[in-house]
């Protein structure tokens, strides 16, 4: 069974590492960490466009993850700053929530 690669994995624990501590340095000046327990849907949906936008080679390699990430935390710096504009505008794959696994694991 085909697991995600050793360098996804490093990018997504980074990130999400960076975003928990609040040392995310593409939201620098952005006070973001009360929205973890406030507006979970927020947080959500920064992972998601993570998820979405971040790319593999055919090793599992990541290829863009400051790209991923920049993209990821323009959204929550738009969330928090109503003059920030995301640039270029998100196209819909990008903000695109896909649907949970089964409540029971297939395997």
């Amino acid at each position: 069974m085909p697991h995600l690669s050793s360098s996804f994995s490093g990018a997504l624990r980074t990130f999400a590492y960076f975003m928990a501590s609040g040392t995310q340095y593409t939201l620098e000046g952005v006070d973001y960490l009360d929205l973890y327990g406030s507006e979970p849907s927020a947080i959500e949906q920064v992972y998601a466009i993570f998820a979405n936008v971040i790319e593999l080679d055919e090793e599992g390699r990541v290829l863009n993850a400051h790209y991923a990430q920049k993209r990821a935390t323009d959204y929550l710096r738009a969330y928090c700053d109503p003059t920030f504009k995301v640039d270029p505008p998100y196209e819909e794959w990008e903000v695109a929530l896909h649907g949970p696994p089964p409540r029971q694991d297939l395997k």
